[in-house]
């Protein structure tokens, strides 16, 4: 037999970069409808943590995993702004107990 080395650690950070998008999308919708968009900040912060974690980590699949946490959260700083809009459309239910008013 052909002695095969196989190397996972590729497809191991290719699932769960699709975990953690897969993951942010609810996380963005509840937190616009609990908090608002005035929640960035929390994205800003968790992408930060991660960000500097990616940079101290020495092992490459646990580096690779924190820094897509980190632009993964970067990223959803800008889809908790568009879900603001995507609720104003109608496409997605405002919370009627939120204290802070939606533009219309």
């Amino acid at each position: 037999m052909c002695d095969l080395i196989f190397n996972f650690q590729g497809l191991i950070i290719g699932l769960i970069t699709f975990l953690i998008i897969g993951i942010f999308h609810p996380i963005v919708v509840k937190m616009e409808y609990y908090w608002g968009k005035e929640s960035w900040w929390m994205l800003l912060l968790l992408g930060i943590v991660a960000l500097v974690a990616a940079l101290f980590i020495q092992e490459t699949l646990w580096s690779a995993v924190f820094g897509v946490l980190s632009f993964s959260s970067f990223w959803s700083i800008k889809e908790l702004f568009e879900q603001e809009e995507r609720v104003n459309k109608g496409w997605f239910p405002a919370n009627p107990k939120r204290k802070n008013k939606r533009k219309k």
